[in-house]
């Protein structure tokens, strides 16, 4: 023992001094890489993200101290207490991971910052146990000061670090900054902790540690060091990569078609606005070709969806050949497509697409069958159609619909004054829903009467249109138009809801009469819903009546008898319209029994000046009568045809002559008269008499 006390002065390795800078900017990338995984997850993954990055960053913090430690040369003999150095290590995994998930939550703006400060001071309690269990053979002495400014240094820099790591910055400064401020409050609290660290030795003549087994040692702490770095880094980089993989596959499936692999509308989308961009910023031009299928439908109906998936496919890897490099094409939905094509002059553009239309016409072998598909082409030109994208879609979609609707044998190209109709018809069709949806349609009631007698038999129920800027829209407008763009359904329901309402407030039991299109009479579930509508109506069945025309029928004979049957069954009334033209099929009247004949207008209209019409409607009245079918006569407009109609032996009769349609009235009934003024009938033979 020596009388006086006597200071150490501490030396240094630089070697491991190095290792333990490699070991904790190495600690501290990791630290960063692994926090970002604990911010991007939620419930059980974010424990599990946060565990892993506080073990990374234990393990930094703790080789890193234990690695400079032992670069420190002691003239005194030196020995760790086992204990301690283990209790180190579990404070530094504990205080950085009650830390990282702290500054990971988003509920407050300031957590990040307070998560850092108790980063830091797991930090600080690591260091301070750490070198407690570092025991040498005098007596140490703190200066508290520089142990004072250790604390603040280490809390305030991870706090700051945290604080970037969480900031809405870009990516690069983020990490940057978040690496640099964790090794400087790491490297920053050791070595000012270790300058307020004297000691007064008590025996110089002890032999002191070895420096091999401290170099030794110190690289032991080290590689245990990296490998726990190590697999934190390889976990968040593998992490990484496979939600980067994920991330693609999800990108691709949102803008693919998951079926032909195109891609879809919302990839094309993007596409057509960075051509127009390209095409305003260059100069450049380019077509809009809009395709559709004709036969697609009918391929899906008769073979199957396989089938029709199959066409799809081998189409689009066709059209992928036909089209350059440069070209993009896009399935939009169903059996519709789009594609992009730049050219230099127009006889380019349209060998191209002319070849792609031989493309699209081609045999398509399919399975045990050969299938021939073809497609309606329409084209569009930037800048000449239009400069902007919805307009120039629009525009190559109206030439592609004028060329299916004329059975074009080739591509359409845009043509302002032929395809400026099929436009009012698109726009009087989203009308029209519209209308329908928020009432904007009107029901007005045309009165039946016995041509005997004059009395009021029922009403017609016909559908009338009042458009807000084009004033009245005629029937034999709108009802094609909602036929066309799957309308009919829902106008066809309201139609019947709103007759077997209005009926039910008349203060008389006449039958109203609703008309039925092929399109409704296609439905299998039409039964069902007038059953519905007659129970929430009250109507009984008796005052309903269904019209509608022999070609409604033959469209789907087998199936349309089917459902003329089941309503029939409800105790509805069937009569069948416009008599005498189209099939007029005498099967048809034996294959159902019709409640009434309605004998077409074209025939009336003709009756005063032309004898043939004449006979026929003498064998139409003879034929009803023969089958028990009573024949109503449309389109009456004069005192003669009415005389006429009333002399041949007609039962009832509809026309201007008797009543125009009107609205409902508020009283429950309608402005025509309750019956009707007949002439007297003249004293001749009829020809139906006869039959």
């Amino acid at each position: 023992m020596i009388d006086v006390a006597l200071c150490i002065a501490i030396e240094h390795d630089p070697w491991l001094v190095g290792l333990a800078v490699i070991i904790c900017c190495t600690g501290a990338f990791a630290i960063v890489q692994m926090f970002e995984r604990v911010r991007n997850t939620l419930g059980i993954q974010r424990f599990g993200w946060s565990f892993l990055t506080s073990v990374a960053a234990g393990a930094t913090i703790w080789c890193t101290h234990f690695v400079a430690m032992l670069a420190f040369k002691s003239k005194v003999p030196v020995d760790l207490d086992p204990v301690l150095t283990i209790a180190s290590l579990i404070v530094a995994v504990l205080g950085t991971n009650a830390g990282i998930f702290l500054a990971a939550m988003r509920s407050h703006r300031m957590l990040p910052a307070a998560g850092g400060m108790v980063f830091g001071g797991a930090i600080s309690v690591m260091h301070y146990v750490g070198m407690a269990a570092y025991r040498v053979d005098g007596i140490i002495h703190w200066r508290w000061p520089f142990v004072i400014a250790s604390l603040l240094c280490a809390s305030l820099l991870a706090g700051g670090a945290f604080t970037a790591l969480c900031a809405e910055r870009t990516s690069r400064f983020r990490l940057g900054t978040g690496i640099a401020l964790i090794v400087t409050a790491i490297a920053g609290l050791h070595f000012t902790g270790m300058t307020a660290f004297r000691v007064t030795p008590l025996a110089l003549s002890a032999t002191p540690l070895d420096p091999s087994e401290m170099n030794a040692l110190a690289m032991a702490t080290a590689m245990v060091g990296f490998v726990v770095i190590g697999a934190g880094v390889l976990a968040a980089l593998i992490d990484r990569h496979t939600r980067s993989d994920a991330m693609q596959r999800l990108h691709h499936m949102a803008m693919n078609d998951a079926l032909t692999g195109l891609p879809n509308r919302l990839s094309f989308q993007q596409t057509l606005r960075r051509q127009l961009a390209t095409a305003r910023a260059t100069g450049g031009r380019f077509a809009l070709v809009a395709i559709d299928l004709d036969r697609f439908k009918e391929i899906n109906d008769v073979h199957g969806h396989k089938a029709g998936d199959d066409v799809l496919t081998l189409l689009a890897a066709r059209m992928r050949e036909e089209l350059s490099d440069e070209d993009a094409v896009a399935r939009l939905g169903g059996d519709e497509f789009m594609a992009i094509c730049s050219y230099t002059d127009r006889a380019e553009l349209l060998a191209r697409v002319e070849r792609l239309d031989r493309a699209l016409k081609a045999p398509l072998p399919i399975g045990t069958f050969e299938a021939r598909v073809g497609a309606s082409i329409g084209i569009a030109l930037y800048p000449r159609d239009a400069v902007d994208a919805e307009t120039l879609t629009n525009n190559a979609d109206l030439a592609m619909y004028r060329g299916k609707s004329e059975r074009a044998s080739g591509p359409c190209f845009y043509n302002p004054e032929l395809d400026e109709a099929i436009r009012d018809r698109r726009d009087l069709a989203s009308d029209l829903r519209l209308a329908i949806q928020s009432g904007g349609l009107h029901v007005h009631y045309q009165l039946q009467a016995s041509v005997s007698t004059g009395e009021v038999t029922g009403y017609e129920a016909l559908v009338r249109w009042d458009h807000p800027k084009r004033g009245p829209i005629p029937p034999s407008v709108f009802i094609p138009i909602a036929e066309e763009n799957a309308l009919i359904l829902q106008l066809g329901e309201w139609v019947l809801r709103r007759a077997c309402m209005d009926a039910m407030g008349w203060d008389h039991e006449s039958k109203v009469a609703v008309n039925v299109s092929p399109v409704q009479l296609a439905h299998p579930e039409l039964p069902q819903l007038f059953h519905q509508i007659m129970l929430e109506t009250g109507l009984p069945p008796r005052r309903l009546e269904i019209e509608l025309t022999e070609s409604a029928i033959m469209a789907d004979r087998e199936r349309a008898l089917h459902v003329l049957r089941q309503i029939k069954a409800l105790g509805v009334g069937v009569a069948l319209d416009d008599f005498g033209t189209g099939y007029s099929s005498l099967e048809t009247l034996r294959a159902f029994s019709f409640d009434k004949i309605k004998l077409d207008r074209l025939f009336v209209a003709e009756l005063e000046n032309n004898p043939q019409a004449t006979a026929i409607i003498r064998a139409v009245l003879a034929l009803g009568k023969s089958l028990s079918i009573p024949v109503l006569a449309e389109g009456i407009e004069t005192d003669a045809q009415l005389a006429i109609l009333q002399r041949e032996g007609c039962d009832e009769a509809q026309g201007f002559l008797l009543g125009r349609p009107v609205p409902l009235l508020l009283n429950g009934g309608t402005d025509d008269r309750p019956a009707v003024d007949i002439p007297e009938p003249q004293e001749q033979p009829r020809a139906s008499d006869a039959a």
